[in-house]
């Protein structure tokens, strides 16, 4: 049974690949070097004693921060990742290379939390952002100072008094 404490635990917010200067090129140079910071962060935050790690699992950031967090694993055995689903049937319209990624990064989850079984509008996303954010003491968000859900939950974070990093994209 996985130990979900949230003094050690860490969740993820940032936009979806429409909203990224770099759409759904993840060999662009700009999201090359995002990923390296990203990585930097979740050391620098497993350093410090974070050992649990909540994501969304939204395309975009969401995945990338699954990826990353799954090849840190190989480093340091006793981090967790939780997958967060605001509904299950999440990547229902999503294209079929999406979907599967998506499904194989869940089947390498340590824990699936889901909102809703299926989707009743924003209403579940906003759950589950406030779910990830409940449940922790940091947040690592990628903000490019947009409007929309990651800002609402950057400032959901702050309210709440989590520490925050901001990777600029």
């Amino acid at each position: 049974m996985l130990k979900l404490v949230k003094s050690k635990s860490v969740c993820f917010t940032g936009h979806r690949n429409q909203k990224l200067i770099w759409g759904f090129n993840e060999n662009d140079e700009r999201c090359l070097k995002m990923k390296d910071n990203l990585r930097i962060e979740i050391e620098k935050a497993i350093n410090n004693g974070y050992e649990t790690f909540y994501s969304g699992m939204a395309l975009g950031f969401d995945l990338i921060c699954v990826e990353t967090i799954l090849e840190l694993k190989e480093k340091y055995n006793d981090i967790n990742i939780v997958g967060v689903l605001p509904c299950r049937t999440q990547d229902i319209k999503w294209q079929v290379q999406d979907r599967q990624r998506y499904r194989k990064l869940i089947r390498q989850l340590d824990c699936v939390r889901c909102i809703y079984d299926e989707y009743i509008g924003a209403e579940c996303m906003l759950e589950r952002n406030r779910f990830m954010v409940d449940n922790s003491s940091m947040m690592i968000a990628l903000y490019s100072g947009a409007a929309g859900g990651t800002k609402s939950t950057i400032d959901y974070a702050r309210n709440k008094g989590l520490k925050i990093t901001i990777i600029e994209p």
